[in-house]
């Protein structure tokens, strides 16, 4: 069974605040005359779900034409947050540790409850510790996802998790809908659009079950 777990791009798809909006019009219509219907987009790469693009940290690092596909696509393990968890408290390695438990995989998706998803661009979330993030490198993690609009947190500027996934070689997703994902195994199918020399690139992301998912 395949679960689309993108956010679709539309009017009402919050953006970050401050950022650009996504707007979309058309430029012919059949119905004044034209041979075809044709439309424009303008949006920010952050709207709706994405890969962040090293660059988009660090001037002097790849930017998204470089996104290695195979990150994107393959095996991963779908984790989420305990019922509770306070907003204010950050993964550490250890509550990580937990969630995967003897999992040995190269992608991992968190499902944090905290997701423009919605409709609403959230107040803050949970994101991991740097610490947690340089764990997840070493145990070999190419892919780190959540359903938050950032790895890090709202208000962060150093942009910590950015650095220590990105910086050694790791990719992330952003804006995930997991909302109806159960913990467990699956397949991952999230290539990102080749994008030429940018921050960011769209992604359609959709998940298979490959077994049974553990309890929620």
């Amino acid at each position: 069974m395949w679960h689309d777990i993108s956010i679709p791009l539309g009017a009402a798809t919050p953006e970050w605040p401050g950022d650009h909006p996504f707007t979309c019009g058309w430029t012919l219509r059949r119905e004044d005359g034209e041979s075809v219907n044709l439309a424009a987009i303008t949006t920010s790469l952050h709207v709706g779900t994405h890969a962040d693009a090293p660059v988009h940290v660090d001037s002097e690092w790849p930017a998204s034409d470089a996104l290695e596909l195979a990150a994107f696509v393959g095996d991963a393990i779908v984790i989420a947050l305990p019922s509770g968890h306070p907003i204010g408290q950050d993964i550490d390695r250890a509550l990580l540790q937990d969630l995967l438990g003897v999992h040995a995989v190269t992608r991992v998706l968190l499902r944090t409850g905290y997701t423009s998803a919605t409709g609403v661009f959230p107040d803050d979330w949970p994101a991991l510790t740097p610490d947690a993030a340089a764990w997840l490198v070493d145990r070999g993690v190419k892919l780190w996802g959540v359903d938050a609009p950032s790895v890090d947190r709202r208000h962060s500027k150093t942009l910590d998790v950015h650095h220590a996934l990105l910086g050694r070689g790791s990719f992330v997703l952003e804006n995930l809908d997991l909302r109806d994902i159960a913990p467990g195994a699956y397949e991952l199918i999230a290539p990102p659009v080749a994008v030429i020399g940018a921050d960011a690139a769209p992604v359609r992301a959709l998940l298979r079950t490959t077994r049974a998912p553990d309890p929620a």
